[in-house]
């Protein structure tokens, strides 16, 4: 190996090592976390096939417009005995009896070939394949709208994991900050009941506090770390050891303004799912009404047989080429129609059924109108609250932390005791915690009614 292809190869080698690592490398904001989930998530993927293969039928019941060919050819062994009469074809069951008739039977078997070609064309249907297709296009909008529909879905419940995961990792750096403070507060007592200004009960439960604060950090580490691997399951990246998510102002601000109007509320991807499976199901109710009209056919044949029997002297030839040598040829033009007038039973009966289906579908669909109505106003309120909580949360937090200065200042001085102080670290801990969650439940509550009302833009231009 010369230089240039050593050093070619090192490159290659290390671009690819460098593609591996990209993920790890680069932060990345929710935008890029829902993109990479609808790209690489395998049930988006499997609602995508569905939706190819529905195209696909519809397809197939387009080439019903197209006529029919068929072409046959075939060389055979038989004896040529027969009597003259009727027969009843039983299904396509019974072979042709057509042959010589003569006084007595000959078993002797001669060699023949037949070669056919017929061509069908239904010209007039009354309406039989434009309802098929029709009724394909229609379960064709049921799964382009169940495809929309997981994928809105999935982007939900991504936005809401990524949600998740930030509050997790805020709630574990408030502890690891908590672990810090009781940290400093036990080295603090301790330093004091060395010196003997302190009770040796206060070291006691200083420590206390100390393992106290250690548990509580080890709780949330746990909690983050089960958040991010369900947001790395979501994203179809459960291999990767960390997700380096950008946490963009969720803890910083909250949402200006929000439209909660609900004029558009009926547009949402689970909703036209419904709608769609209505009308589905009204054209397959259609296509099997008209399944029992006639139709009307072109037909075209021609075919040519040979046979070892001459049609001249009715000899008998047992060589392979004179069966195979075609003897006579024919053709046939025409128009021929086709009605089974005793389907009519069946066929109103299972029309009759896709009407109850139609009636069961429209109700399904009222009684998930219903459901998200009562998610929205809910939605309404619960965001109504959050809100309140959020401006609320740091008045508490600003409070909690005078009373632990203070505490900390009386204590120091000797004006109070321990628990008191401890209660204030509680409190401190407490407010901290609740300002984080107070954030993250505005966010999530207006992910929620994003979700009820179908429009992901409600949620994602907040944030912007």
């Amino acid at each position: 190996m010369n230089i240039r292809q050593y050093f070619i190869g090192l490159f290659a080698v290390l671009s690819v090592i460098g593609s591996a690592g990209t993920l790890h490398a680069q932060r990345m904001d929710l935008d890029t976390v829902l993109a990479i989930s609808r790209e690489q998530y395998p049930l988006l993927k499997a609602r995508a096939a569905s939706v190819n293969a529905a195209g696909r039928e519809v397809k197939a019941s387009q080439s019903e417009y197209i006529p029919r060919l068929s072409v046959q050819h075939q060389y055979t062994y038989s004896t040529n005995n027969s009597v003259t009469g009727s027969f009843y074809p039983n299904g396509g069951t019974v072979i042709s009896p057509s042959g010589g008739i003569r006084a007595a039977n000959i078993y002797d078997g001669t060699f023949g070939s037949f070669t056919s070609a017929l061509l069908e064309w239904n010209v007039i249907t009354f309406g039989k394949v434009a309802a098929n297709v029709k009724t394909a296009r229609a379960n064709l909008a049921v799964e382009q709208a169940a495809y929309e529909n997981e994928v809105f879905q999935h982007q939900v419940k991504v936005a809401d994991a990524y949600l998740l995961v930030l509050i997790g990792r805020k709630l574990e750096a408030i502890q690891r900050s908590n672990l810090r403070r009781a940290e400093q507060f036990r080295n603090v007592v301790e330093a004091g009941v060395r010196a003997g200004m302190r009770a040796g009960v206060d070291s006691a439960l200083a420590h206390a506090e100390y393992s106290k604060a250690q548990l509580l950090l080890q709780e949330s580490e746990r909690n983050a770390r089960a958040q991010q691997y369900q947001l790395m399951a979501l994203i179809a990246q459960p291999e990767l050891d960390s997700l380096p998510i950008d946490s963009m102002t969720f803890y910083t601000s909250l949402p200006v303004t929000l439209d909660t109007s609900s004029a558009q509320f009926g547009k949402s991807p689970l909703l036209r799912t419904y709608r769609a499976r209505v009308e589905a199901t009204q054209w397959r109710s259609k296509a099997i009404g008209r399944t029992f009209l006639p139709s009307v056919s072109l037909v075209a044949s021609g075919w040519a047989r040979g046979s070892g029997v001459s049609n001249t002297d009715d000899s008998f030839h047992n060589d392979f080429q004179s069966g195979t040598k075609y003897q006579v040829y024919n053709y046939l033009f025409g128009v021929a129609t086709r009605w089974t007038l005793s389907d009519y039973a069946s066929t109103r009966q299972r029309h009759k059924g896709e009407e109850q289906r139609i009636i069961r579908d429209r109700e399904l669909y009222n009684e998930q109108y219903l459901q998200q109505k009562r998610q929205w106003r809910e939605g309404e309120m619960q965001y109504d609250v959050a809100q309140a909580q959020a401006r609320t949360a740091p008045v508490q937090l600003a409070a909690a932390q005078q009373a632990y200065s203070q505490a900390g200042a009386r204590y120091s001085s000797g004006l109070t005791d321990l628990p008191t102080l401890l209660q204030s670290m509680v409190t401190l801990n407490r407010a901290e915690a609740d300002v984080a969650i107070a954030y993250s439940n505005v966010w999530r509550s207006l992910l929620m009614m994003a979700a009820v009302k179908g429009e992901l833009p409600l949620f994602l231009n907040a944030i912007k």
